[in-house]
């Protein structure tokens, strides 16, 4: 058994609709960028994650770049499993021929049947001999120090790319969920749109993607406004390339119709959830996680809707690929954890 586990290799892995990270022996080794590029004749992979985003909008028409999931699932299950497996080369483990590859992999708890098979089916193209999946509030709550076990309500909102995860968990298992498609993503098509409709200049995702960084905000009354930040573009009248400024005030209103539909189905969560265990949610409040709770002012925002306390997690980004890393340690012990007989 000795001989056995010394070639074992256990990964952890945040398959987001952005970025995706890696655990290996609790430590992340892998963080990057949910996208491949390939060449559109030979269909040959040439980039994974950094350096494939570093061509996206870029490219000409031999080569392609592809984000491979969509929504948080896969909506490309070629270029999924390039992915995966440039990813996971990536990792400090050289891959050894008797390797036995172990891995718990992130979903989101609005999956259907077909799209966990689609992971499943992902990882054994990987050569993956052990494959768990875990939903993303439960990670989040893992991750973030939380007793999923405990009987005790506690409500996660994870704000990824490509959905929002709201969950009230108790006694290892998700009470009620709310699972929309309205996140980061969407925040990005939004402050293209509105560059488009207000200073009449075309930008691209990377671009919209510096803005959010930068001047994003979910509220117009910052008590430390961020800097106006200057945005490149082409003209749409002239087609010439043209700098504006913009400001956290216009991304607020930009992206205040999806920060509506977040704060409505954090309700219809709430509104869904046993009076019991909503007394404990009152007692403790929120938890945000994901790459939305970086969003300034966005606390402040739903609390003002809830009238409940509002935790920004310390690391929100890594939130969910912590607690998938403990569910890997204790994979015998969870029982929320999924595998390939369960579904």
């Amino acid at each position: 058994m000795k001989l056995f586990s010394f070639f074992t290799q256990e990964l952890a892995i945040d398959l987001g609709t952005a970025n995706t990270l890696i655990i290996e022996n609790d430590v992340i080794v892998v963080d990057q960028p949910s996208i491949v590029a390939i060449n559109r004749v030979t269909k040959e992979l040439i980039a994974v994650g950094e350096r494939a985003m570093r061509m996206h909008e870029k490219t000409h028409e031999d080569i392609k770049t592809i984000r491979p999931l969509k929504d948080g699932v896969i909506a490309d299950f070629q270029a999924a499993e390039s992915l995966i497996q440039g990813l996971i080369k990536m990792t400090t483990t050289k891959r050894k021929f008797f390797t036995h590859l172990k891995m718990v992999i992130c979903i989101p708890s609005g999956i259907t049947e077909v799209e966990k098979r689609a992971v499943f089916d992902s990882a054994d193209h990987v050569d993956s001999k052990e494959t768990y999946l875990i939903y993303e509030p439960m990670a989040a709550a893992l991750g973030i120090g939380l007793d999923v076990e405990e009987p005790e309500g506690n409500m996660i909102i994870d704000i990824g790319g490509g959905t929002t995860e709201i969950a009230v968990i108790a006694l290892s298992g998700i009470v009620t969920d709310q699972s929309i498609r309205t996140a980061g993503d969407e925040f990005t098509n939004d402050i293209i749109d509105y560059m488009k409709r207000k200073h009449n200049i075309l930008i691209g995702e990377r671009t919209a993607e510096q803005i959010k960084i930068h001047v994003g905000s979910a509220v117009a009354d910052l008590e430390n406004p961020p800097d106006p930040f200057p945005v490149n573009g082409r003209d749409l009248l002239t087609g010439i390339p043209k700098q504006v400024i913009t400001t956290h005030h216009e991304v607020a209103e930009a992206i205040d119709k999806s920060i509506m539909k977040i704060e409505e189905a954090v309700l219809k969560a709430l509104e869904d959830t046993p009076p019991e265990l909503a007394s404990d949610i009152y007692k403790k409040g929120l938890y945000l996680t994901g790459g939305g709770a970086l969003l300034r002012g966005l606390d402040r925002r739903i609390a003002e809707k809830t009238k409940l306390n509002v935790h920004v997690a310390p690391e929100p980004l890594q939130a969910v690929v912590r607690g998938t890393g403990m569910a890997l340690k204790n994979s015998s012990k969870y029982t929320f954890l999924i595998d390939r007989k369960s579904i």
